[in-house]
């Protein structure tokens, strides 16, 4: 027959699983507060307006997922794709993946829109390429009559074919917020707080001109500027003078388009500095604005400056 502990004894280890129980929530609580009483936590933040200028929605994502979200709008816009079909795709990549470019899925699904290979969307190896993955996303939704005008949940399953069709709808406010600043519609609307480690060492300006060719085709550099700046820590993207205006005095879409990329880019690009027209983005400092330095800043092109 077994024994049974003693009363004394029993006391005694309930009293120690209190205490430990105690311990673990305080240091749960103690880590919560040391994170969001950090001054500058990394992550970056959409902020939407409304028709008087007040903020109206906001949608909060990791430096990781900004990145992912950004190389999305840029493949769409880079082959001509309108607004709706970029809110499309983010809101297909925030149901299938929340925006993480993840290895692993049902069956064989894989990265940011759950592609499978097995059902020749690509290799793997592609399939997690996020603008490889994006690319086909595209492919697919050019090719359903009418998407744009399509309610999001049916254009998205026409491409997607989900076993929950319905479950793309609910991220659709949020899509269209970050459609609305990484397409450049709402100007200064993306703001990024990189981590301030020094570990990573400087940023390599050539590393952003090979990411930008990669999101926005070979057009988006000049040839020229692009071999002859290889030293420079400063990468000068030229925006097209006959670009759409975005609505902010005038700033042309496309000049915010390339500004909230590499916003979004700042920390894994080791990106310190990004201006145009006459808005400036720091990293830990936002987006301010700077009307009395013309020469820094203006509306012919985006200029990226790396950490030295």
């Amino acid at each position: 027959m077994p024994r049974t502990a003693s009363p004394a004894r029993r006391s005694r280890l309930i009293r120690c699983a209190v205490a430990f129980a105690v311990l673990t929530a305080l240091a749960g609580y103690l880590a919560v507060q040391y994170d969001s009483g950090s001054k500058n936590p990394p992550r970056c933040v959409v902020v939407g307006s409304d028709g008087d200028g007040r903020t109206s929605h906001t949608y909060e994502m990791s430096l990781a997922q900004a990145v992912n979200a950004a190389t999305i709008s840029a493949v769409g816009t880079t082959r001509g794709m309108p607004e709706r079909a970029v809110t499309i795709a983010l809101a297909t990549a925030l149901q299938e993946s929340t925006l993480r470019n993840i290895d692993y899925g049902d069956r064989d699904s894989l990265g940011l829109f759950q592609q499978r290979p097995s059902q020749g969307w690509g290799t793997p190896a592609q399939l997690m390429d996020p603008v490889y993955s994006a690319g086909e996303f595209y492919d697919h939704l050019a090719e359903v009559p009418g998407y744009s005008r399509l309610p999001l949940t049916v254009a998205a399953q026409r491409v997607q074919r989900s076993g929950f069709p319905q479950a793309y709808a609910k991220h659709e406010p949020d899509a269209a917020l970050l459609a609305a600043a990484l397409t450049g519609r709402e100007p200064a609307a993306l703001n990024c707080t990189p981590s301030t480690a020094t570990a990573d060492g400087p940023g390599d300006a050539s590393r952003v001109r090979t990411e930008l060719v990669r999101a926005f085709g070979e057009d988006v550099l000049p040839a020229a500027k692009a071999a002859g700046a290889s030293a420079s820590a400063t990468v000068s993207v030229p925006v097209p003078v006959a670009a759409a205006p975005s609505g902010d005095e005038g700033a042309p879409r496309r000049g915010w388009e390339l500004a909230h990329w590499a916003v979004a880019q700042s920390e894994a690009l080791r990106i310190g500095r990004v201006s145009y027209a006459d808005r400036v983005w720091e990293a830990g400092r936002g987006w301010r604005t700077e009307r009395a330095k013309g020469m820094e800043t203006d509306a012919a092109s985006v200029r990226i400056r790396v950490v030295q």
